[in-house]
């Protein structure tokens, strides 16, 4: 019997950078501040965008820091422009008026997620009846609020559990210590971006948080995108090319 081939994967990586528009300044913070894992997803971008070239996938990536605004948090969100994180005040977001509120949506966070559509849209136009999938692409800080976090890698997911757990038993299979909807969890909606595109185009759609202590450097980050390219290309037992 002729075996199926491997789903085609878009990534998306919402805290892939630490910028801030010059407008902004930086924030009030200091520039190492952002630089912090309070800035953006430490190595997520790096492992993402190494995935993406082995399995000659899409990637859709910000460059703004999440401190400006979440774009994996919903517009009528709270926590979309947070004051403090990890116990750090943040200037430049301490009463945020409901105009800049708005302006920060219009200029950076929606922009931001009709690029994902069209690359979704695209590829779904060419996929030729293969399977597209989307996984968002983030990572963790070892310890937050006192609380160690153990794991190498955590399978974030909602209403996708059975390839949730494909992709976490792939990851085992490397050497890699994995959890399920940990340090954050899927069903608690902390999975915003990876849903609202996957159900909008009605797709299956996974986040991967990976633990940043292991992703710091070049080196790291090569061997976590190998890895997650080989966990997504073998995990459904299907053909498929991670390079």
């Amino acid at each position: 019997m002729k075996r199926a081939r491997a789903p085609r994967w878009i990534f998306t990586c919402e805290h892939a950078g630490h910028a801030v528009p010059r407008a902004y300044g930086t924030l009030g913070l200091a520039r190492a501040d952002l630089r912090d894992h309070i800035g953006w997803d430490i190595g997520a971008a790096g492992v993402a965008r190494e995935a993406a070239r082995r399995l000659s996938a899409p990637l859709v990536a910000s460059r703004y820091s999440r401190l400006l605004i979440d774009l994996n948090r919903a517009p009528d969100e709270r926590s979309l422009i947070v004051e403090r994180s990890d116990g750090r005040p943040v200037p430049g977001n301490q009463s945020v008026t409901a105009a800049e509120r708005r302006r920060r949506i219009r200029l950076y966070h929606a922009p931001y997620h009709d690029r994902v559509d069209r690359v979704v849209s695209r590829t779904l136009q060419r996929s030729e009846g293969q399977e597209v999938r989307l996984l968002s692409m983030h990572s963790f800080t070892p310890s937050l609020d006192g609380r160690s976090r153990p794991f190498d890698v955590g399978v974030l997911f909602d209403e996708h559990p059975g390839p949730a757990h494909r992709l976490g038993r792939a990851l085992r299979r490397l050497g890699l210590r994995v959890r399920y909807n940990e340090p954050y969890s899927g069903l608690d909606g902390l999975i915003y971006a990876a849903r609202r595109h996957g159900l909008a185009h009605g797709i299956v759609y996974l986040e991967l948080e990976v633990n940043n202590a292991l992703v710091r450097t070049r080196s790291g980050i090569a061997t976590m995108g190998r890895h997650v390219a080989r966990a997504l290309a073998q995990m459904d037992g299907a053909v498929g090319n991670a390079k």
